[in-house]
């Protein structure tokens, strides 16, 4: 008898957290969810907090199978390096893309990190 096949997206066990992070959001999140809710980003549907197996990453388009994660100074510790390169690995191993953006670069230049991820887009269409 075959196991049965794990949840990819968005797992129950995960869901509190999830919305413990969307409701609890960074300001470097606030802002850039700001440019990227409701299709606003070249007609791309983003979500927040999405479920990739045992991870959540910040920012995800289905469409374009592109994770956006935002780094603050958690990120630079040694211990959260690893980590986080555990995840990309994990999440790079089932067709999807990540870029990351230190929050600075939110604040500073919103518009750098919105083409930054626009250009990332495989897909022509701009449909959703």
């Amino acid at each position: 008898m075959k196991a049965p096949k794990q949840q990819l997206f968005n797992a129950k066990k995960q869901k509190l957290k999830r919305q413990k992070l969307r409701n609890n959001a960074t300001p470097a999140e606030k802002k850039l969810w700001s440019h990227l809710c409701n299709s606003q980003l070249l007609g791309r549907k983003f979500r927040r907090q999405q479920g990739i197996g045992p991870y959540i990453v910040d920012f995800y388009c289905p469409k374009e199978k592109l994770a956006v994660e935002l780094d603050g100074e958690i990120h630079s510790t040694n211990e959260a390096r690893k980590y986080d390169q555990e995840r990309d690995t994990f999440i790079r191993d089932h067709g999807i893309a990540t870029i990351r953006f230190r929050n600075e670069e939110v604040f500073n230049d919103i518009d750098s990190v919105l083409q930054t991820i626009a250009k990332h887009f495989r897909t022509s269409s701009a449909v959703s």
